[in-house]
């Protein structure tokens, strides 16, 4: 039986974890872990059905399909001889009927992959009867390195999911607009991670043509097309045992995607020219500032691909969403680019927290360079900015366009009113909106943040 709510149990509770996707259960159980639980990974529901005759299992967490013996078989089986057993069922192809299924088989709740953690948590931790924890708004636990500004409590948040997944070795998958600092993300998982001794290589599949890509990530043989005179070594063998990012991954070809799903499943691949089985143990990050979902239904990417590299998606915000961060990064950069002590004047400072940033921390960046170039002593001021980052003398004219503000009022009734429309499903209202169910998530905590209502109101009887 789960003890009495609010109370711990006298040793901590063990926690049966089904899962056939190495990733998946490799998060899991670091992250259980982490919390204070006993876990015992399992890649079947045979195993599983077989450790539940002989292992003291408070609660069992599975995936849904899986080759064998399904999550709900497994679900059903389990129920013969364990009524009360609190059994959480996940999935990466949400189904309605299969969701309804399982809750009259007797699960406590079904979750969708990627993930949420801290929905996860919570679910954990109400079938076990203990109290739910707050909401983590600590600061880190962890220093971050000297060059990585987060001072915004979005950023923080992307840092704590760092953190809770740096000790796996699950696929992540990093996603946000271009230049909003996804490689410094990447960065310290690794740097997080037990594999920190190792290499971290990284690849941008969009820089790279399609017919070289495949020798750059495997490598080739001698001989084994014209101009390969000698045998390389692939990026992922190059990265064992540490990691290797593949960022713009939704810019790999179809021809290529099947060859790194094979990759993703058993860390299996061969040279391009070799017939050889070849084995890394790598851990893949990927990165993208597309919405993969949208290039799965339109067809451009594999969908099997997509669920087996999106086993936790790390969304990372915009600039303009980020403003405390943007002074500090500021003073960073500048820093970087010169010797001598500088800082803004308040109307620099002022022409940085407003303007929108479309090009993110990319852009930061690069205006920061030229402001020191141009900068002859301590103070820069706004002459020293590029011209589309000044106050104009004079507001535009209201017609001419629309100022951030409102855009930001725009989006964000869009948003509210889509989660009302969805009856307050995060899932379908991310879906309705294009947007990753992750985005969603940090959006809806910003706007909590705000004091706006993104939680079901309660019914008066």
């Amino acid at each position: 039986m789960p003890p009495s709510p609010g109370k711990l149990p006298a040793k901590p509770a063990c926690i049966l974890i089904v899962d056939d996707d190495p990733g998946q259960r490799s998060l899991l159980d670091s992250f259980l872990r982490g919390q204070g639980f006993d876990t015992l990974p399992v890649g079947s529901g045979e195993e599983a059905l077989a450790i539940l005759k002989t292992a003291p299992i408070q609660m069992m967490i599975s995936d849904v399909r899986m080759p064998g013996i399904s999550g709900l078989d497994t679900l059903r089986q389990a129920r013969q001889a364990h009524a009360v057993l609190p059994v959480l069922l996940v999935t990466a192809y949400p189904e309605v009927r299969d969701a309804v299924g399982a809750m009259r088989d007797g699960a406590v709740n079904y979750l969708e992959k990627p993930i949420d953690l801290e929905e996860l948590l919570a679910s954990v931790r109400k079938a076990l009867g203990l109290e739910p924890e707050p909401s983590p708004t600590a600061p880190l636990d962890r220093p971050l390195p000297e060059h990585v500004i987060a001072r915004s409590t979005l950023m923080q948040a992307v840092f704590r999911d760092a953190a809770l997944v740096a000790g796996s070795d699950s696929r992540i998958l990093l996603t946000g607009e271009s230049g909003v600092g996804k490689e410094v993300v990447a960065d310290v998982i690794h740097a997080w991670s037990p594999r920190a001794r190792g290499p971290l290589l990284k690849v941008n599949c969009a820089a790279i043509p399609d017919d070289l890509l495949e020798s750059e990530l495997f490598g080739h043989e001698k001989g084994a097309f014209t101009g390969a005179v000698a045998q390389r070594i692939g990026r992922f063998e190059e990265a064992d045992p540490g990691t290797i990012l593949l960022d713009e991954i939704s810019e790999m070809s179809p021809r290529l995607q099947a060859k790194l799903l094979r990759i993703t499943q058993d860390g299996r691949f061969q040279r391009v020219g070799s017939n050889a089985e070849r084995h890394t143990h790598a851990r893949l990050l990927a990165a993208t500032n597309r919405n993969l979902e949208r290039e799965v239904a339109q067809g451009r990417f594999r969908e099997d691909l997509f669920y087996r590299l999106n086993v936790m998606e790390i969304y990372v915000p915009p600039l303009r969403e980020r403003q405390a961060d943007i002074l500090p990064l500021a003073s960073h950069f500048v820093a970087t680019f010169s010797n001598r002590r500088a800082r803004f004047s308040s109307a620099v400072a002022e022409c940085l927290e407003q303007y929108p940033w479309p090009g993110n921390v990319r852009e930061l960046r690069n205006a920061m360079e030229r402001a020191t170039l141009l900068c002859h002593g301590e103070l820069i001021l706004p002459q020293h900015l590029p011209q589309r980052l000044r106050l104009p003398a004079q507001p535009p004219p209201p017609e001419s366009t629309l100022s951030a503000n409102r855009l930001e009022d725009i989006e964000r009734e869009s948003i509210l009113q889509a989660l009302r429309d969805n009856h307050f499903n995060r899932t379908e209202t991310a879906r309705a909106l294009g947007i990753s169910r992750r985005a969603l998530l940090y959006k809806l905590s910003r706007f909590r943040d705000l004091g706006y209502p993104v939680d079901p109101q309660p019914q008066l009887e």
